[in-house]
């Protein structure tokens, strides 16, 4: 009785359907990889099952049998469509999960998942139901029609989005920019529209059919860094070729734009009101523009005004010429140049100007052919040197690493941690340019100190600033005082000097 009932087709339909329900939903509930695992397992078994028992799920069936075996005939049908449809979407989303990318192919999933259901659908009532789906597609295309002029600018969008995701001309993160100015960084896509996230921090909206028509720019593609071009025009007082290695020292010096490929500088124009270069450039991506654009004019106005050049102005106006005095062929340099690159320091804007006179006037002027080595890692250094022109690397050696903290050029400085805390330098300091400096020794800021003992602790506060500032370049921002707190800058000052 047992086995006659266990041989039943129904019982064993039941105990199968129970039994996967059980595995794929239950025990597997929380396993992606096995549930699917369970689900195919599922359907060929069933679709074994079916076959044994000469029950074929895509043939109609006989119309012989009983209103019993029909019944459970259909609904075993059913089931085998329902989980061959759900076995396939399943193999859909998987996929979507190995190309990391399922926000991106949301649009994608949906319209293949939409065609797997409606062709499970037809199936069902074509097998199942015996009902003609050529007969029943011919009646609902009036309906198709009338619905279609209805929905005309949705369903629009609608196969926009579908002809924008099967091309990918942007993913979500990209930076796009429309051709009426309209730029964003792409945060979602779906049926209807897409949404970028402005400069502005604005979330625009726009339809898929609007955005299928526009030409589209995009700033992250091929990959994420991005070109930017700076136009400067210089008054025509020396060669061109000079001026373009100025402008090549202006690009070198630049912290914010890429090493790789190299950036580079193209003469436009000249004429007898201003020589025309443009500066082309990359950053790593599109957040960095703003921040390389200032620092780039910031460089300029600084390598142009250290190299004895001056700005030209717009073009069409009428330049007043001007005598500009630079350094001769001998090397000399014009009265007064120490004294301006002292004033332009925060380190010594609390001096009065006879001590900045003073320290001006003992200033040592020195010169570094390029990739000369100016001081090495860990090397204290007994005099401040500000950078007079030209470009220097300060790099730190980590292990086998070596990792390029900063550049520094006209009116950057170094050597404070060795002249006002007796500590090293915290990278190599290397010339990558023709390089002209200026040293204040100790025995030229002991004196003003021992005068002015209260000038330790200006020192000291501005110190402070700088190392905080400084402190995104360091694993440990107390390495650059040799681990002693910030709050001792003043003291140790007094100490080295012995105030």
């Amino acid at each position: 009785m047992t086995i006659a009932l266990l041989g039943d087709p129904i019982v064993q339909f039941c105990i199968l359907v129970v039994v996967g329900t059980f595995i794929s939903r239950v025990m597997l509930r929380r396993q992606r990889a096995g549930r699917l695992i369970g689900q195919i397992v599922f359907f060929v078994s069933l679709t074994v099952l079916l076959l044994y028992h000469g029950i074929v799920p895509y043939e109609p069936s006989p119309p012989q049998v009983s209103v019993a075996l029909r019944t459970f005939t259909g609904f075993a049908k059913i089931v085998w469509w329902v989980n061959g449809a759900w076995v396939l979407i399943a193999f859909v989303r998987l996929f979507l999960i190995f190309e990391r990318k399922p926000r991106e192919g949301r649009l994608l999933q949906d319209l293949v998942v939409g065609i797997i259901y409606l062709g499970t659908i037809l199936s069902i009532v074509g097998d199942v139901f015996s009902v003609p789906i050529g007969t029943l597609i011919a009646t609902s295309g009036v309906f198709a029609i009338i619905l279609g002029l209805a929905l005309q600018s949705t369903l629009s969008d609608v196969f926009s989005g579908i002809a924008l995701n099967l091309g990918r001309p942007y993913s979500v993160g990209d930076w796009i920019v429309l051709d009426n100015d309209v730029q964003g960084r792409v945060v979602e896509t779906n049926w209807r529209a897409t949404q970028l996230l402005s400069g502005t921090n604005d979330l625009v909206v726009i339809p898929n059919s609007v955005l299928a028509k526009s030409r589209i720019t995009n700033y992250s593609s091929p990959d994420e860094s991005h070109g930017v071009t700076v136009n400067v025009r210089i008054q025509p007082t020396t060669q061109p070729s000079i001026v373009a290695d100025v402008m090549q020292k202006v690009l070198i010096s630049c912290n914010f734009i890429q090493k790789t490929p190299e950036p580079s500088v193209a003469i436009d124009s000249m004429d007898e009101q201003a020589i025309e270069l443009q500066l082309s450039f990359r950053v790593r991506d599109m957040s960095q523009t703003t921040a390389a654009r200032n620092e780039i004019y910031d460089l300029l106005y600084r390598h142009v005004k250290a190299a004895g050049l001056r700005l030209a102005g717009p073009p069409g106006t009428i330049a007043i010429p001007t005598e500009h005095k630079g350094e001769d062929a001998g090397g000399q340099q014009g009265p007064g140049t120490p004294w301006r690159l002292l004033n332009n320091i925060p380190l010594f804007s609390s001096l009065t100007e006879d001590e900045k006179e003073h320290l001006a006037t003992h200033m040592q002027r020195r010169t570094y052919h390029k990739d000369a080595i100016i001081a090495e890692q860990d090397a204290r250094l007994r005099a401040l040197t500000i950078v007079r022109s030209g470009v220097v690397s300060v790099t730190r050696r980590e292990g086998h690493r070596q990792i390029e903290l900063t550049r520094l050029a006209p009116g950057d400085y170094f050597g404070e941690n060795g002249l006002l805390m007796g500590s090293g330098e915290v990278g190599t300091i290397r010339a990558l340019t023709f390089v002209v400096t200026y040293e204040i020794g100790e025995d030229c800021l002991s004196p003003l100190l021992h005068d002015r003992p209260a000038l330790a602790e200006e020192l000291g506060a501005i110190m402070a600033k700088r190392i905080e500032a400084e402190r995104h370049m360091f694993a440990n921002a107390d390495m650059l005082v040799n681990g002693s707190p910030v709050s001792t800058l003043s003291s140790r000052i007094k100490h080295l000097f012995q105030l």
